[in-house]
């Protein structure tokens, strides 16, 4: 499937990501999907952990990124069993991605880490509302990074979410646990803004990497080294606090709820981890960046309604009003995208309409040799 390259520059995104519309929009609703399911189990799982009696951060830590062998089965199935793509897979896995890949896979091991840290000290609702601080700072490192154009759509939603933070800080000092000291409730309170941070910066550093990756099939094997490195870092800090010995023992004799329950529970909150990181790495590739990070963070609003809902924790005024900030500042970035969508197809077909006359008006130049375009370029899995 050969496409024409000669105006990549001008067309950026569109190109290597609206290459086939009818496959853009049901891979997006696809991570879109994942996105969502992905980060409202796995918040409400990690709580159930330490809920009943789990106390291991490195366990819920290592649980984050464990279920890399999972995302074997997309890298090497439709090459080797399905025979439904052409592309072996890692091709064009050049070092310099491979070392890309390892270096995000242990940044993103210690925002887990600082993720297991905030979550295991605070209340759901509390922990997601705290994260939502990361979309100011992933706002602020897309417009210095990528060249994210700031628009009064995007600010607008930044600042909405950022005064929803900020009143939950305010408010939340009745919100600590019974047996949980205030020196602990600042950890955890700290931890969430540095994962936040981390997350921030994450995000653009993926659009960077990602401008180098010419089908949806690399992003999954970047991912697939990224969760690898991940794990291993969990795994030495596992090794080293006993981790590994510690789940035995947790799952049979400190775990309220059973052996059984212990398994199920890390195993679903291994899949669902899983599920989230491939949703927001999808989303990234697809859209950008700084998309990527205000779907996290409106998807907070539902981890704290799942707080309430499934753990009964506290609703009161201020996280009501924090949470239809959120909900505002969400539905007015949506809104500015589908303007914007819908300006830049009416100047497309405007421009449409008039190159025709142009280049009937014009000399056609002579032909010139152009280069052999990459067949791969598109949304499919290296067809």
């Amino acid at each position: 499937m050969n496409i024409n390259t000669s105006n990549n520059h001008d067309n950026g995104e569109q190109d290597q990501k609206g290459v086939s519309k009818k496959r853009y929009m049901p891979l997006l609703l696809i991570n879109y999907t994942c996105l969502f399911l992905g980060s409202v189990s796995s918040s409400l799982l990690s709580k159930y952990y330490f809920n009943h009696k789990g106390s291991n951060k490195w366990v819920s830590t290592w649980v984050q990124s464990a279920g890399f062998p999972f995302l074997l089965l997309p890298v090497f199935l439709p090459y080797y069993l399905f025979q439904c793509t052409q592309r072996k897979p890692f091709t064009r896995f050049t070092p310099r991605i491979l070392s890309l890949s390892i270096f995000i896979g242990l940044m993103l091991g210690l925002n887990n880490l600082l993720f297991s840290w905030g979550n295991s000290y605070l209340p759901v609702s509390t922990s997601a509302l705290l994260l939502s601080s990361q979309l100011v700072f992933n706002l602020i490192l897309s417009a210095i990074m990528v060249k994210q154009k700031i628009t009064f759509t995007n600010l607008n939603c930044v600042i909405l979410l950022t005064l929803s933070s900020i009143l939950l800080a305010l408010g939340s000092n009745h919100d600590k646990p019974q047996d949980l000291t205030p020196t602990k409730y600042m950890i955890g309170f700290v931890a969430n803004i540095g994962a936040g941070l981390l997350f921030a910066l994450y995000l653009p550093i993926m659009e960077m990497i990602y401008k180098k990756v010419y089908c949806y099939a690399m992003m999954i094997e970047m991912q697939l080294v990224m969760e690898l490195s991940a794990t291993i870092l969990a795994s030495v800090g596992m090794v080293w606090d006993g981790g590994f010995t510690e789940m035995r023992k947790e799952s049979k004799e400190v775990f309220d709820k059973g052996e059984g329950v212990y398994w199920v529970t890390m195993i679903t909150n291994v899949v669902t981890w899983q599920l989230c990181f491939m949703g927001t790495a999808g989303t990234v590739f697809l859209t950008c960046s700084l998309t990527g990070g205000i779907c996290m963070t409106a998807l907070l609003g539902l981890n704290v309604l799942g707080g309430v809902l499934v753990y009964r924790e506290d609703f009161g005024g201020v996280k009501i009003v924090s949470t239809v900030m959120c909900g505002w500042g969400f539905c007015s970035y949506v809104y500015g995208m589908y303007v914007n969508n819908h300006m830049m197809k009416l100047l497309d077909d405007h421009k449409q309409n008039i190159n025709p006359s142009i280049e009937m008006a014009q000399p056609q130049p002579q032909p010139q040799p152009q280069p052999q375009p990459h067949s791969d370029l598109h949304l499919g899995l290296g067809v």
